[in-house]
């Protein structure tokens, strides 16, 4: 019962957070919340939670993983994919081995192998905050990209090289040629299954739904299923659970352009996996303030080792771990930009040059997050002779210390940073038009082509071709390619964001009418719930 106690005390205040964070008089990121009433829970309550890292790794990086992966955008992510590589794979490499040797310089009473293993989870970034802090500054779409497909390949990598820290940690050897032929093993393996299991659970839920009907909520509860099934998989044939996570959501999200799926089931399957987003982030920050007092205590114990008295060293270190972390990100891009530019001019193509305020705003927005604290989180307890793991609290409060301090040093930079900034024009509207063009004629001839069937198997002509009218019209009504000059458009988009409110009004009016009506005994519960449906699956379209 204690434990039931827990998680839903967890999840309550997860909910308590998402309140919080909009009734502040100032803008303070999301996990901050969640950690501060962590910490409150820890303080008051007498609840403690003994963490096993195999469970905790099992139970929250899997769809977390997952979900990056599907929800990606791949357009963005194969358009930039030469910076992306050089940021999640280069900069890991750096990071690990750079950081690795300055903190165990720093700290002489943390192991070098612990050390890399700290440095290795400190490496992956959060696009999850950094779009939390985004949503009040106007960073460009293509940077947000960037830094999305980033942190997709970032997760893997950080990941895989905090597996070979921890190996090397417990076993105290460590083989370059061993650890190379392993991470392909590692790579190759679970890519292939994280796509294999993907491709054959879609192939065989479409051939039944085709046979038998679809069923929403079995939909949703296989896709809930696919990332832990390809994880478990992927680590019983000793390959990367990680990797077979994100491969499984990216192929996902190949498999979702096949419009298989019901129009039901799509929205549905985005409103479970939105609240299993919040609530698996939520959870991770709200344990990390839980866990907090007892991290401080095994963290200075620690740092008195190392031959300091005072517990504010752990502030310095947490400091000097994050300072050194954003220097060698500057670094690294700076770099990775000043190539790109060498590479194009070497094609003949013409270059802008980037202003250093927008390299030091993709250093700042490096924010570590939710994977950080997962990966941590799992460094075992003990070593293979039964002792504890050597500075193990240590390195957890250093992690989340990192976590805490990005985000505010995020939030307090980043708005200053891209203020004033004159950013390259987003091709975004344009590419909207385009696409809102060529659905609505494709509609437009499939409206036609029906009613021609229609009237030919003997049905009322004119019935059919005053509705198609109608309809096409309709359709016309939101095609792009009506207005040509720019001040035309603009008034189009003016004059949608008021048929969008009016839309909205009436649809709220319709509603509250219908639950008026229910309420009073006059419709049967079983009518309302399915007009309310339809009027609530309008209502969010209207409202994206």
């Amino acid at each position: 019962m204690d434990v039931i106690s827990l998680v839903l005390m967890m999840l309550l205040l997860v909910v308590v957070s998402g309140f919080l964070v909009r009734i502040l008089p100032r803008p303070v990121p999301l996990p901050l919340v969640q950690i501060s009433l962590g910490a409150l829970m820890a303080a008051f309550m007498d609840f403690q939670v003994e963490l096993e890292p195999d469970i905790f790794f099992l139970l929250f990086l899997p769809p977390l993983l997952f979900l990056d992966g599907w929800r990606i955008p791949k357009v963005g992510l194969l358009r930039d994919r030469g910076t992306i590589l050089e940021l999640s794979l280069g900069l890991v490499l750096l990071t690990v081995v750079g950081m690795g040797f300055f903190i165990h310089w720093m700290i002489p009473a943390m192991p070098l192998a612990v050390a890399f293993a700290l440095a290795a989870v400190v490496s992956p970034t959060d696009p999850v905050a950094v779009s939390a802090i985004a949503s009040r500054v106007p960073i460009p779409k293509r940077i947000m990209h960037i830094l999305e497909g980033e942190s997709l390949l970032n997760d893997a990598s950080g990941l895989v090289c905090l597996r070979f820290a921890v190996a090397a940690a417990l076993t105290g050897t460590f083989s370059l040629p061993d650890a190379a032929l392993t991470f392909l093993w590692l790579a190759i393996g679970g890519i292939s299954v994280g796509v294999v299991l993907t491709l054959g659970v879609a192939t065989a839920k479409t051939w039944l739904a085709r046979r038998l009907g679809e069923e929403s909520g079995t939909q949703i509860l296989i896709s809930i299923l696919i990332p832990f099934g390809a994880y478990i998989l992927a680590e019983h044939l000793h390959c990367s659970g990680i990797l077979a996570a994100v491969s499984a959501g990216v192929t996902m999200s190949y498999v979702e352009r096949t419009g298989s799926a019901l129009a039901s089931t799509r929205v549905r399957r985005n409103a479970v996996w939105d609240t299993i987003q919040f609530a698996a982030n939520g959870v991770v920050f709200v344990l990390l303030g839980q866990q907090f007092p007892g991290l401080f205590d095994g963290a200075a114990t620690v740092v008195r080792e190392a031959g300091h008295r005072d517990e504010w060293w752990l502030v310095i270190y947490v400091f000097a771990i994050t300072f050194g972390l954003a220097l060698l990100r500057f670094a690294w891009v700076w770099v990775s930009v000043r190539f790109t530019m060498l590479r194009a001019s070497w094609r003949g193509q013409q270059t802008q040059k980037t202003h250093w305020r927008i390299i030091a705003a993709m250093s700042v927005a490096g924010v570590r997050g939710a994977i950080t604290l997962a990966g941590v989180l799992t460094l075992p307890l003990v070593m293979n002779d039964g002792t504890d793991f050597p500075a193990r609290d240590l390195a957890i409060f250093l992690a989340a210390g990192v976590i805490i301090f990005s985000l505010i040093l995020a939030s307090v930079a980043l708005p200053r940073l891209v203020n004033g900034l004159e950013f390259p024009e987003d091709t975004h509207d344009a590419e909207e038009d385009m696409v809102r063009d060529a659905s609505v004629q494709a509609g437009i001839r499939a409206i036609e082509k029906t009613r021609n069937l229609m009237v030919g198997a003997g049905e009322d002509a004119d019935l059919y071709a005053v509705a198609a009218t109608r309809v096409m019209s309709l359709y016309r009504q939101q095609s792009a390619e009506g207005p040509r000059l720019e001040e035309d458009k603009n008034y189009i988009r003016k004059m949608e964001v008021v048929e969008r409110k009016l839309h909205l009004a009436g649809l709220r009016a319709r509603r509250d009418e219908i639950f008026r009506l229910s309420r009073t005994g006059k419709v049967e519960d079983d009518i309302m719930r399915k007009l309310v449906r339809e009027i609530d699956l309008m209502e969010s379209r209207y409202e994206t």
